[in-house]
């Protein structure tokens, strides 16, 4: 099976990138996007000077459980850069949900609860309620991460959007936001 269509057979449509605008990053922004694939597993990334951030991270039910994402994110982890991901919030109707929620905080993710983000699928026209996953080797704050959000969002996630898609994402500002008076609950108390 080809790599986009493990991706997209296990992600939910509204999370999924077309397979043109994911080639077109692979090809035009091979400076920041790459693709890890193997018999098993399939990662694709964005690696910027001072982060990395997670598009999609795939492994095979039959390899799950063998430590393969494990060695995925330790290499990554080896780069001595803050890594990011998005996650949706646990689905009751989806096991897959709180299984990759408990891989994330297993190797050592934090739920960045100050960053509220909500995204429209351009597939669907469903708004999605996901939350940012970060994993660092220092001490950066919330703060910076949502700055790393908001540089993926417009170089990667929008990136030549109305070619793809016939109409442009929204505005960055419309999706992602600091939450001033509240922090969200976090997300990995929902696994206890």
């Amino acid at each position: 099976m080809a790599w986009y269509e493990k991706l997209s057979g296990y992600f939910p449509i509204e999370e999924m990138k077309s397979k043109e605008h994911m080639e077109a990053l692979l090809k035009e922004r091979d400076d920041i996007y790459q693709k890890e694939e193997g018999r098993h597993h399939v990662l694709m990334y964005a690696e910027f000077d001072s982060f990395i951030f997670i598009d999609y991270l795939f492994v095979s039910r039959d390899a799950r459980g063998q430590g393969l994402g494990t060695k995925l994110i330790e290499k990554l982890k080896k780069k001595n850069k803050p890594i990011l991901l998005e996650v949706e919030p646990i689905d009751e109707d989806d096991i897959d949900t709180a299984k990759r929620l408990k891989f994330y905080q297993k190797e050592h993710f934090k739920h960045a609860e100050s960053i509220g983000y909500r995204r429209r699928s351009l597939a669907t026209g469903k708004v999605s309620e996901m939350e940012i996953l970060y994993w660092t080797p220092k001490s950066n704050t919330e703060e910076e991460v949502y700055e790393a959000m908001k540089e993926t969002y417009e170089k990667i996630h929008t990136y030549k959007d109305e070619k793809w898609y016939g109409e442009p994402f929204e505005d960055v500002e419309d999706v992602l936001e600091i939450v001033e008076d509240k922090k969200t609950k976090n997300i990995f108390d929902q696994l206890n």
